[in-house]
């Protein structure tokens, strides 16, 4: 839906960033490609993008989207998971000393969890949600990127 084409959109940059987190991963044009480049620039997505757009998820997207159905709150339930563990991977990467491997499971877990979204909870948001909500979400998104 075009309400949910931010979320979309931030969720095309953190693919390419996944794929490049991966161990073995082919170097993709204009990304980091030595391990601590990746740390730095992982860090510093978090930080510019992906912390707003777990918060746009979490204070905006889900509490209009809960309590609509079982299907829904469960993957809802996921995803915060997901969001929590995404950010104690990146809290560690500032610490390891196993750099690689803690790169390697946020790439993974990073595009698991976006294909979710994008193929599965989006999709039913969409079924249980009027227009009128999703229009009301798509302008509270834009309205917290301005303030940004």
């Amino acid at each position: 839906h075009t309400s949910l084409y931010t979320l979309s959109h931030d969720h095309h940059q953190g693919l390419i960033l996944a794929q490049q987190l991966k161990k073995g991963a082919p170097q993709y044009k204009g990304m980091p490609s030595t391990l601590d480049v990746k740390q730095e620039y992982t860090i510093s997505f978090y930080k510019a993008d992906l912390k707003q757009h777990f918060l746009d998820e979490e204070e905006i997207l889900f509490p209009a989207a809960k309590n609509k159905n079982a299907v829904v709150d469960k993957l809802i339930g996921e995803v915060i998971s997901e969001h929590r563990k995404m950010e104690a991977l990146i809290r560690d990467l500032e610490k390891t000393d196993q750099l690689e491997n803690v790169l390697n499971e946020l790439g993974h877990l990073l595009e698991k969890h976006i294909r979710k979204e994008e193929r599965e909870l989006f999709m039913e948001i969409e079924k249980v949600l009027s227009e009128d909500e999703l229009k009301v979400i798509s302008e509270k998104i834009s309205k917290s990127r301005k303030e940004i």
